[in-house]
């Protein structure tokens, strides 16, 4: 049978075997053993699911992914995220829409000692949304800033998504760190450009707060310099090249825990679950990221990604039309899959296209965690928006998607900034090199 048939049937069973509810990395993994034990023998197949496995979990990368989870975890129980959303609520809570902005501002905080976009959303509908209802904010404003605040968590180094990104492009995690940073200010700036034009066309959606003295802003500062420094010691030592992004982790994991313990707020069963979350988190990750890279070793044998490649190529469809479908399809896949699964399904036959029309694949990181950020709140799924309704049922998903919509216009402005200029992503790694 040709190969690239054989390609197509195995794809096709590998969605069959998602859609009956298999776990994605079991699905990719399986499909990979049959497909490679079609063309080369069985043997062989076990052999390469063994080996694959054994290169992948040796590699010392592969650590930054439960330790940053772990800081997570712990942050979590530190209570560090209410320290951030007080900071920010204290410098922009007196303004018009300020309760929004300081939830996008303690989204982005968060994601720098988080690394989940769901994980962040869940963090801060638990946090910010009893706030801001209490403060007379329209439900519907109020639970689509945290939706969309949510996708920070993904794009804020650390992220977990960029880890399993660079395991599976062969790119340097540092290097996918540093090239997210601009876009990450950039999206925050337009999430407050929102926030600001949202107010104004609503004026009783986002009502004022009071306004607090220096005093009482240095107070909160004071309180939440634990969470200032956490983040100044990941995203610094990272950028600078103080720490690898696995000593990072550690460090960050190690301060997390320690400020836990200080503030007398790690009991035994706190602990624990952060263990224990930490560990089943790990487990699914490194599952997926193990089935991808054998899908990924099928896939390269199969020539399938290659064969594809030319088909496009001498299709005639410039290289921006084909970027724009890659867009449109990683959209409709943010709004079925989650973040990690939506990526790496694709990779085997995406990335050959995107080096095939000389991209750079580091650019191409950043947009491909963006372009899942956007999916993760679009209809007519968008799982932070059911997050969010799984919090406050009494907020209906219309409301949420009404309240969302402004914000998934910003960011496929944002989108189509950082597609068309691509210098907006990759000069920084360059000029600290």
């Amino acid at each position: 049978m040709d190969p690239f048939a054989i390609a197509f049937l195995v794809l096709s069973g590998m969605f069959v075997l998602i859609f009956l509810h298999v776990p994605i990395g079991v699905a990719m993994g399986a499909s990979g053993v049959i497909g490679f034990g079609v063309l080369a023998g069985f043997k062989p197949a076990l052999t390469l699911l063994a080996g694959e496995t054994a290169t992948l979990f040796s590699s010392l990368d592969m650590g930054a992914i439960p330790l940053f989870l772990m800081m997570g975890a712990f942050a979590t129980v530190a209570g560090l995220s209410e320290d951030l959303y007080r900071i920010a609520y204290a410098l922009l809570g007196h303004r018009r829409g300020g309760l929004a902005m300081a939830t996008i501002g303690g989204c982005a905080g968060f994601g720098a000692v988080c690394g989940s976009a769901v994980a962040t959303a869940a963090t801060f509908g638990k946090v910010a949304l009893p706030q801001m209802l209490a403060r007379r904010y329209s439900p519907s404003f109020a639970a689509g800033t945290i939706a969309a605040g949510g996708t920070l968590g993904s794009l804020v180094p650390p992220s977990i998504i960029m880890v399993v990104y660079a395991m599976l492009s062969g790119q340097l995690i540092i290097t996918l760190y540093i090239a997210a940073i601009v876009p990450a200010l950039l999206a925050v700036a337009m999430h407050f450009l929102t926030i600001s034009l949202y107010v104004r066309l609503e004026p009783g959606a986002g009502p004022a707060g009071p306004k607090l003295s220096w005093r009482e802003r240095a107070a909160e500062l004071k309180h939440g310099g634990p969470v200032l420094l956490l983040v100044a010691a990941v995203l610094g030592g990272t950028t600078f090249g103080v720490f690898t992004a696995t000593e990072a982790a550690a460090v960050g994991a190690a301060m997390a825990f320690f400020f836990s313990v200080a503030r007398r707020r790690l009991t035994r069963k706190r602990f624990w679950g952060a263990l224990t979350d930490t560990a089943q988190s790990t487990a699914m990750i490194y599952v997926i990221i193990a089935g991808a890279s054998v899908f990924s070793y099928f896939v390269t044998v199969s020539h399938a990604s290659e064969l594809m490649v030319k088909a496009i190529q001498n299709s005639g469809m410039p290289a921006l039309g084909v970027i724009t479908a890659l867009l449109a399809m990683y959209i409709l896949l943010g709004a079925v899959f989650d973040e990690i699964a939506a990526m790496v399904i694709t990779m085997p036959f995406v990335l050959p296209i995107i080096a095939g029309y000389g991209y750079d694949l580091v650019w191409w990181g950043v947009i491909n965690v963006v372009v899942c950020e956007l999916g993760m709140i679009v209809p007519p799924i968008g799982i932070n928006v059911f997050v969010i309704h799984g919090l406050a049922r009494q907020i209906p998903l219309t409301t949420i998607y009404r309240g969302v919509t402004p914000f998934i216009l910003m960011d496929t402005l944002r989108l189509a900034l950082l597609v068309a200029f691509p210098v907006l992503t990759l000069w920084l790694p360059a000029a600290l090199k």
